[in-house]
């Protein structure tokens, strides 16, 4: 995860300096998360019918292509938007393969007593990687420069590549094995909603994070060299790095915070509270003019995030039954990550028409007012 970060640190300032286009900065965010919204459903599929591993070290090898592909370009000036949209849609690819797999491979390793801590600890292991990300990209931007520094990223995902060929957790869990139910394409799709839909717990983060996804998700970050620019840190150095890891640094914080204590125990009226707090942060976030508060507010929005993000993952897998769990991930990363693909419209793209400031702050406020509603009827139906 920390080679993903650093290469997009490269390439979304790559692009920026060469095309200076938020529009194009808006199709970085819908081709890495459509591939989700359209193959979630399927990849859950695959991970309830072969070895995750494998699933996992396909996706890595996409990542290292894309990787090595992007510095090929640099190195022969040949760069061009439509290339550029290709490498970010099989960027996009290789994520969604990999998604549902290392859910799966979570639950595996731990006993259900254990899996809300399990599952915390790997949000904070990939806000890890969201820290390190930036400040690494940026240290590779200023000593090896865009070129050989995408190139020595394609170097970063090999060890965990071959620790993957024999580790283990990798066959099919018993549950799996003993499911005779043979539902294949969309109806596969439809029959594990409709078990979701049945199930409070699942049915409300679903709607809880893809809510969140659609209207704000990461679509920002994308924009972050626009942002930056405004605040008067535009260059590749280390003010640039710092505005880029606060919104990580504040989800490592919140984990470490949160884990260490054993604070805030699943419940989705918690996730909610939580959720609502994020959109406050990105809203002050997107309207503020000063370099400190701005990182102020991204640290708070990553530690809201961390908490409401991995409450959710926690809830659905606690409550998704064995013999679908992977179609269960698969569906749910759907709305968590397939739904980001509309908000690179309406971050990113609308942001190109009336600002990247004011489309933020705006889809942040619907974000809001929507949580405030959920809020609202889930008190009504307990006084009922």
């Amino acid at each position: 995860m920390m080679a993903d970060n650093i290469e997009h640190v490269i390439t979304y300032y790559v692009m920026f300096q060469k095309f200076h286009s938020p529009a194009l900065g808006a199709f970085a965010v819908v081709s890495h998360w459509v591939p989700y919204l359209f193959l979630g459903g399927f990849a859950g599929r695959l991970a309830d019918r072969f070895d995750i591993r494998r699933l996992i070290q396909i996706g890595m090898l996409l990542f290292i292509g894309v990787s090595i592909a992007w510095g090929i370009m640099f190195l022969t000036d040949s760069a061009a938007v439509w290339k550029a949209m290709v490498l970010l849609a099989v960027h996009g690819v290789a994520g969604v393969i990999w998604a549902p797999a290392s859910q799966v491979l979570i639950h595996r390793i731990v006993t259900l007593e254990q899996l809300p801590s399990a599952v915390r600890l790997t949000a904070t292991g990939r806000y890890l990687a969201f820290v390190a990300g930036p400040a690494v990209g940026a240290g590779l931007l200023l000593a090896l420069g865009s070129i050989y520094g995408i190139f020595a990223n394609a170097l970063i995902y090999l060890p965990m590549f071959f620790w993957l060929i024999k580790a283990p957790y990798g066959s099919r869990e018993p549950d799996a094995l003993q499911s005779t139910e043979r539902v294949n394409g969309l109806a596969d799709l439809w029959s594990t909603m409709k078990v979701m839909a049945k199930n409070p717990v699942l049915a409300s983060m679903t709607v809880l994070i893809g809510a969140a996804s659609f209207f704000v998700g990461n679509a920002y970050q994308a924009q972050m060299p626009g942002f930056a620019l405004d605040l008067g840190h535009g260059r590749a150095d280390l003010s640039y790095s710092v505005l880029l890891a606060a919104d990580a640094a504040g989800g490592l914080a919140g984990g470490v915070i949160l884990e260490s204590r054993g604070l805030l125990p699943p419940k989705p009226r918690t996730a909610l509270m939580l959720a609502m707090l994020w959109c406050c942060a990105l809203f002050g976030f997107a309207r503020s003019n000063t370099y400190a508060v701005a990182i102020t507010l991204l640290f708070a929005a990553g530690f809201f995030e961390l908490g409401f993000n991995s409450m959710a993952q926690s809830l659905v897998q606690l409550n998704a039954p064995g013999e679908i769990r992977g179609r269960i991930f698969g569906v749910f990363s759907m709305s968590a990550l397939g739904l980001r693909t509309f908000s690179g419209l309406s971050v990113g793209l609308l942001g190109s028409l009336i600002g990247i400031h004011n489309s933020l702050s705006y889809s942040a406020l619907a974000l809001f007012v929507l949580y405030v509603v959920m809020f609202a009827m889930r008190y009504v139906r307990r006084r009922q």
